[in-house]
Formats: C-alpha cells, structure tokens, sequence
C-alpha cells in the first residue's frame, strides 16, 4: 500500500471557490460541479480499488485528478481546463509509503495510440514486402555480371532470389511482421511493459479492446502484479472479469459512491445474469 486515502472538495468548498472567482458554470470549468453529483467525497484505498459506473459517472476525472495530483507519469493527454489545477489544488491524500518513481496512470487512449503505432508499422512492412515480391522476380530476371567486388553483394542478393521461393526470399529481406499479434495480445504486453514493480498504477478502463478471454487473462496478470510484484492498483471499468478480482474494493458511482465488495450486486452484472438466464435454453442445446 502507498496511497491510502484521497478526498476531494465537496459541494460546499466548490460553491465558495467559485463564487469568490465571481464566474458562473460552464463547460470551462470542468471538473467542477462533476463529482458532487455522484456523492464522491473521499476514497479509502486498498491494494485493488475498482472504480464503477456507466458512461459520464465520472470515472476518468476522478483517476486524472489523482494521477495530476500525485504528479504520475502518463502518456496520453486529456481534458485539462484552465481551471483544472485550481480543482487538483483542492485536493489532498494520505500516504502510507512515499508514492514510487515509475508509478503511473494508463488509459485506454494509450493502448488504442499504442495499436494505431504498430498499424502504421504493419503497413510500413506490407509495402516493403510488397516492394520486395517486385525486386525477387526482377532479381530471378536479372542478366548480371560482376565487374569489381563492389558487385558482390548484389550477386548474392540474385542468386539468394534464383535458390529460394518468393515468400522465404521475402522473409529473410523483410524480418517478422508485427501483425503476428493480436490487438488483444499486443495490448496485454503493453500493460506487462508499463507497468513497473513496486509501483502505483492506475487504470482507466484497461478493458477496451479486450476480447473476454483477455479480459480475463489481464484480470490474472494484475492479480499477480499485486500479489508479488509489489503494485497497488486503482481501476476504472465496466469489466465483469475485473470487477471480480478478490479482495477489490468498488466504489459505485452510479449508487452516491457506494462501498461495496459484493460485485455481483452492481447492476450492469445482474443485467448480464439476467440475459443468460433467459438464454439458458440456448446454452443447454449448444452443449
């Protein structure tokens, strides 16, 4: 445990800052007048505290403003007003341990620039290889004679192209193609790459692009993280998979931020129980 308590400016304390800036709500002011609705006035942390709630429950402003206040490293920008840092200034936390260097915060954004990196790189190979089938029958055609030793790598380049097939011609030429991996696979490798030991990370909505069967593999590696790795973890999500980790404490934002520790009482997890109930038949047949 590192971080152990984290309180944010009530109603109230949000009024008479305001009020003394002599302005009125508008969008300028985020993340004012967000979290007072949800009835978020504090967070007792634990080593895997589970942010839920549906979409604009205010999820990713309560993990932004920790990360900001906290000063965590990331990666990705977000949505920083001009009043932002007034808000982060009215905030404080409790520490059991001095917060870690290399501690971090990591959105979905990251992991979606992430994959948009290695599209670009995979397309970058394709017209290489693409290039490359070109110049192997070129090569196969080829009439060449060598003049001096400055020719010899191109005579080996031909008769490479001449000995081989075109595929084992492009390979040795190109290297491996990232496209060998999963969005899904290459995901959860991010997540084993940036997240350091003995470290607080927080996670907003790790999920995205994760088919369930990953969803529930990353659910085992951040176990593990925690377990061994020295990591205290604050997640927001939507996941089944990871609202089930043992131990979680989950904050509801949908129900005044609610404590709970019981994830099958949240409502988007009944709603899921509920729909497989009433396709049971179906389950049972394809069986």
């Amino acid at each position: 445990m590192y971080l152990t308590a984290f309180f944010f400016p009530d109603e109230e304390r949000e009024t008479d800052f305001l009020f003394d800036l002599k302005t009125t709500y508008d969008q300028s002011l985020y993340p004012f007048r967000v979290l007072p609705r949800t009835g978020l006035r504090e967070i007792r942390f634990r080593p895997v505290t589970i942010l839920y709630g549906g979409n604009g429950s205010g999820k990713s402003t309560v993990l932004n403003v920790i990360a900001e206040k906290l000063r965590l490293a990331r990666e990705s920008a977000f949505n920083r007003t001009r009043f932002y840092q007034r808000y982060v200034d009215l905030c404080s936390f409790t520490q059991e341990e001095t917060i870690p260097a290399g501690s971090r915060i990591i959105t979905s954004d990251d992991v979606f620039d992430m994959m948009l990196d290695i599209r670009a790189v995979n397309e970058g190979i394709e017209r290489k290889r693409a290039e490359l089938a070109e110049a192997y029958f070129a090569l196969r055609r080829e009439h060449f004679q060598v003049s001096g030793l400055a020719d010899m790598e191109h005579l080996h380049r031909v008769n490479r192209a001449r000995a081989q097939t075109m595929s084992r011609f492009i390979e040795e030429e190109s290297g491996q193609t990232l496209r060998e991996r999963s969005n899904g696979e290459s995901a959860l490798l991010f997540f084993q790459a940036k997240m350091e030991t003995d470290t607080l990370c927080l996670l907003d909505e790790p999920e995205n692009s994760l088919s369930p069967e990953n969803q529930l593999a990353l659910a085992d590696f951040l176990q593990e993280a925690v377990r061994y790795c020295g990591n205290q973890l604050v997640i927001s999500t939507h996941s089944p998979f990871l609202l089930a980790i043992p131990g979680a404490r989950i904050i509801d934002l949908d129900n005044g931020a609610q404590v709970t520790e019981r994830w099958t009482q949240l409502k988007n997890i009944r709603v899921y129980r509920d729909f497989f109930r009433k396709h049971a038949d179906a389950f049972d047949d394809a069986d």
